[in-house]
């Protein structure tokens, strides 16, 4: 393997029964042509869904399957996330790997590095008499995958929470009103928490990798909600200048759009504003192989105003990125 390239792309519920009146085959349509773009061995996706075939049968990825058919990703190895209790996919927003190379193994991480926080909200109606546990909305996913030499490529696939207000009991009407300014900061204050707890976990997993390895090549890939200077991301990359540690440099993860001119990072446009909150983020070891990033946003439309102007639109609003690697060779 003289290159290896490596993408992620959050699909936005893709879902062979979309609501809203969206036509599936409209979204293969759209969708396919960015895969076969991207040209990738190892797919990071988010935000992928399931069904049953039957009321009490097992749920199945046949959507990703039909939007995989006919292409080189089809019959590749495959890695995804499960529900709570750890049984069966999700319905909505599985994490999924696709991946040309051998997964040696796979795990998700769901509070498995970092206990819930408690909290006890004080504006809630009724006010709860104790403490609550303030849980993720989705695990990470970790996979092992073996390269052509041998050496194992750490790949995490990652969906942290949008900095968008938890709902409260008493302080938001059904559709979507706060009715008090007070309630909504209590929201967005416990949507903060997990967002950042789960960066903490995602970190503390880069962590045990680089205790095992401190060679190691990490990819960390995804839909972050968060851009390179805000809270979460700082907690994962781990940079030198917050530490203050020049010893823990090999420990920081670098941001590879960093290497790409600053008029074209950014993977959604919201309200007007470009922001990059898709990320691939690499070891420093790995960043030695780097040959360059692309981000397709070329046809992104903005998230907020673009679903209230065209009718069941078949995009997503989030950019895939896409990085090329030179493995040296054995």
């Amino acid at each position: 393997m003289t290159r290896l390239r490596i993408a992620t792309f959050n699909l936005e519920n893709l879902d062979e029964r979309p609501g809203g009146g969206m036509d599936f085959e409209d979204r293969l349509a759209v969708l396919r042509p960015q895969f076969l773009r991207l040209r990738a061995d190892i797919l990071c996706l988010q935000e992928v869904n399931t069904h049953p075939a039957t009321k009490s049968g097992p749920r199945l990825f046949t959507a990703l399957d039909r939007l995989l058919a006919g292409t080189g990703y089809e019959h590749w190895n495959r890695a995804h996330s499960l529900n709570r209790g750890g049984v069966h996919p999700s319905d909505k927003h599985n994490l999924v790997i696709v991946s040309r190379l051998p997964i040696r193994s796979h795990r998700q991480i769901w509070h498995d590095l970092v206990p819930p926080c408690a909290y006890r909200p004080v504006r809630a109606e009724p006010a709860p008499p104790d403490a609550q546990k303030v849980e993720w909305d989705r695990p990470i996913l970790h996979a092992v995958l073996d390269l052509p030499d041998g050496r194992p490529l750490h790949v995490i696939n990652v969906h942290l929470r949008a900095p968008r207000a938890v709902w409260l009991p008493g302080q938001k009407e059904r559709f979507g009103r706060w009715l008090s300014v007070g309630g909504w900061a209590e929201g967005f204050f416990l949507a903060e928490i997990k967002q950042a707890g789960q960066a903490l976990e995602v970190r503390l997993a880069v962590e045990e990798i680089f205790e095992s390895d401190p060679d190691a090549l990490v990819v960390v890939c995804g839909d972050f909600n968060s851009a390179e200077r805000e809270g979460p991301l700082r907690i994962i990359k781990g940079d030198e200048e917050d530490t203050g540690n020049g010893h823990l440099a090999m420990r920081m993860l670098v941001p590879l759009e960093r290497s790409l001119p600053e008029n074209l990072r950014y993977s959604v446009i919201h309200h007007g504003r470009p922001v990059m909150l898709d990320h691939i983020l690499v070891s420093r070891s790995l960043l030695g192989w780097y040959l360059g990033a692309e981000i397709h946003n070329e046809t992104l439309g903005d998230e907020l105003v673009s679903p209230a102007s065209i009718h069941a639109p078949p995009d997503s609003y989030h950019a895939p990125l896409v990085a090329e690697f030179s493995p040296p060779r054995a």
